[in-house]
């Protein structure tokens, strides 16, 4: 059974900074990708931003300059660092892993959600 956590959302005024964290646990082989999504009300949910096991990083052309996506890989976590951050911004944010469990199943596992809320 693999599980992923995410921890760090909560509510800051617009410009501030939030750093999110996500954990993957469990029966885990081999981790290939961990991102982020998030999902406002009304909308579908987006990615924000990625990191593959090789380091390559991707962003939503909304959130570049201002986020920055890191991992521990001995950890098997993932953080996402939001600088600068907007009422736009604001959305339930979910993390995902894309990993080979034990059992040799590749699939893409998905977090609860944290909320972040950016309001005045």
């Amino acid at each position: 059974q693999v599980q992923v956590v995410e921890s760090g959302g909560g509510l800051v005024q617009p410009g501030g900074s939030l750093r999110l964290s996500c954990a993957a646990s469990g029966s885990i082989f081999s981790i290939y990708a961990m991102g982020w999504y998030r999902q406002a009300p009304g909308n579908e949910r987006e990615l924000v931003a990625e990191i593959t096991s090789g380091g390559s990083t991707d962003y939503a052309d909304s959130v570049k300059g201002r986020f920055t996506i890191s991992r521990d890989r001995a950890k098997n976590t993932v953080y996402l660092q939001m600088n600068s951050l907007k009422i736009e911004d604001t959305a339930v944010y979910y993390c995902t892993a894309d990993l080979t469990n034990t059992l040799g199943f590749r699939g893409n596992y998905w977090g609860q959600g944290t909320r972040v809320t950016v309001s005045s």
